[in-house]
This record gives structure tokens, sequence and C-alpha cells, in this order.
């Protein structure tokens, strides 16, 4: 499969100095390695998402304490700490 990509003028210049400079081998390996972090920023907002999911879900379950509770917990923690 090919991709035909327009960056602009300043991101092109980007990448081609750090081709130039000999950071990365190609223009194609600096995409790649954008899409793969681009890939493992959308994991991070899913697991995220996803642990807010099952916070709603145990607050709506009735599976919480009030803030005032744990902060008194944590202040006695810290505390004797």
């Amino acid at each position: 499969m090919s991709l035909s990509v327009e960056l602009g003028s300043a991101l092109e210049a980007y990448v081609a100095d750090l081709v130039k400079q000999g950071r990365y081998n190609s223009k194609s390996e600096i995409l790649r390695e954008g899409v793969r972090l681009v890939q493992e920023r959308e994991a991070r907002f899913a697991a995220l998402n996803a642990g807010i999911q099952r916070g709603l879900a145990d607050l709506d379950a009735g599976r919480s304490r009030p803030a005032s509770e744990v902060l008194d917990r944590l202040e006695v923690k810290y505390r004797s700490a």
C-alpha cells in the first residue's frame, strides 16, 4: 500500500532535517514512528476511558465512599508517617 501525505512546509522541513541529521533513515521511518506513537496514545486513552467507566459503574452500584471519609483516612495515615 502506498500513502501520500501532505505535511505542510514547516513539518516537511522538520522531517527533512531529521533525516539529514541522521536521526532517521527516511521520511517513511519517521511516519511509522509517528503512527506508533499515536497508537500508544490511543491505547492509553482507551485504558483511561475503561477505568472511568468502571468507576462510574461502581458509583452507580453504590460501591463508593464519601470523599470526606477517604480524605480523613489519608490525613491520619500521612500524619503518622
